[in-house]
This record gives C-alpha cells, structure tokens and sequence, in this order.
C-alpha cells in the first residue's frame, strides 16, 4: 500500500491533534520538556516540524498508552471486588 506523503499544513494539523491527546500543550509541554511558546509555534506552523519531534511524540504516546491501560487494569480490579453502586 502506498501512502502520499502529507504537506506541511497536514503536519501541523496532526501535530496539534496530538497535543490534544495529552490535554492540552501545558501536559503536552511537561511530558515533552518543551517550551509551551515552541509548541505552540510548531501548531501554528512558525516552526518546522521534524521527524525528531514527531518520533518523541509517537514515544511519549506509547508511554501514555501504557499508564492509561494500566490506570483502566486498576479500575477493573476494583469494580470486580466492590459491591454494587448505584453511583
């Protein structure tokens, strides 16, 4: 299967979609230990964005993939022993 590759515009937008995954581009910058002006200069397409910045997100995402599938293990296991509640 071949992919076209996306245009600049393209990869602002996906880029800022996900920001908005981690809540925002203050979570974003904290995970990232990127300045939250930066990030919002690469949405805006100010900045360029590299395959560098995108390979950290991808990483930092597998990262949180992880501790959410975790928190949801968890949440699980604590309805599984609890009684019933109707909240």
């Amino acid at each position: 299967m071949m992919t076209r590759p996306i245009s600049t515009d393209e990869r602002h937008e996906h880029f800022a979609y996900y920001v908005q995954l981690f809540g925002g581009t203050t979570t974003f910058s904290r995970r990232l230990g990127i300045d939250e002006r930066a990030i919002r200069r690469f949405i805006n397409g100010e900045r360029p964005i590299g395959d560098g910045l995108l390979e950290d997100t991808a990483k930092a995402l597998r990262l949180l993939i992880a501790e959410a599938t975790k928190a949801e293990e968890q949440i699980a296991a604590i309805l599984q022993g609890s009684p019933t509640d109707p909240s």
